[in-house]
């Protein structure tokens, strides 16, 4: 299963953070590796979605997305100009 770094875990929490929010507000990936991941924020995990919750933050995968991360790491950073990047890297 996906594991996510400290920094990713919150940067996720900090990006789905809404008070507000009906469902359990989460980052959804989506897509494949060959086709590149989409990544949107989500309140619910979709009926097919595999779901990494990891030290307060949450992580909706659809299928395609679980298949190809099941032996990543996700690890997030900001840049100076104050983008958020993901990085993905190789378990174990």
């Amino acid at each position: 299963m996906l594991a996510l770094t400290e920094n990713a875990a919150t940067i996720v929490k900090q990006l789905t953070a809404d008070p507000a929010a009906e469902g359990t507000p989460g980052l959804r990936i989506s897509g494949s590796a060959d086709d590149s991941f989409a990544v949107t924020t989500a309140h619910a995990a979709e009926p097919d979605d595999a779901v990494v919750a990891q030290d307060g933050a949450v992580v909706y995968l659809d299928p395609h997305a679980a298949a190809a991360l099941d032996d990543k790491i996700l690890d997030a950073g900001v840049d100076d100009a104050g983008k958020v990047e993901f990085g993905l890297y190789q378990q174990g």
